[in-house]
C-alpha cells in the first residue's frame, strides 16, 4: 500500500498543498484557489499518487471551512495541525526561509 501525506497551508483566498510519499520525496507542491472545483481537481490529483492519502491542514475552521468539507464529502482523513507544531516542526529549517510550501 502506497501512503500519501499531503500539508495544507490554508489562506482566505488561496491554499499551498504539498504531497509527499514514505520516503518524504516531494510529488506535488502547488497553490490552489479557494474555491469547490480547484480543491477537487486538487483532490483527484493527490489521490492518483497513491492508494491512501492523510490530509493535515493547519486552520480548523475559517478560510480552511471549504477545503475541510470537501475533504470530508470525499471521506478523507484530515487531521488539524496546530500553529504551535507548525513552529517547532519550522524550527528544523530555520536560515531556508517561511515559505507556504514549507508551511504545507
Amino acid at each position: 500500500m502506497t501512503m500519501i501525506w499531503a500539508g495544507i497551508d490554508a489562506g482566505k483566498t488561496h491554499h499551498h498543498c504539498v504531497a509527499i510519499n514514505e520516503d518524504g520525496r516531494r510529488l506535488l507542491s502547488r497553490r490552489v484557489a479557494n474555491d469547490e472545483p480547484d480543491l477537487l481537481e486538487l483532490l483527484t490529483d493527490v489521490l492518483a499518487l497513491g492508494e491512501t492519502v492523510a490530509w493535515g491542514i493547519d486552520l480548523a475552521d475559517g478560510g480552511a471551512a471549504l477545503a475541510i468539507a470537501v475533504l470530508v464529502n470525499h471521506a478523507q482523513p484530515v487531521h488539524y495541525i496546530s500553529g504551535r507544531a507548525i513552529h517547532r516542526a519550522s524550527e528544523s529549517y530555520r536560515g531556508e526561509g517561511k515559505t507556504d510550501a514549507r508551511d504545507a
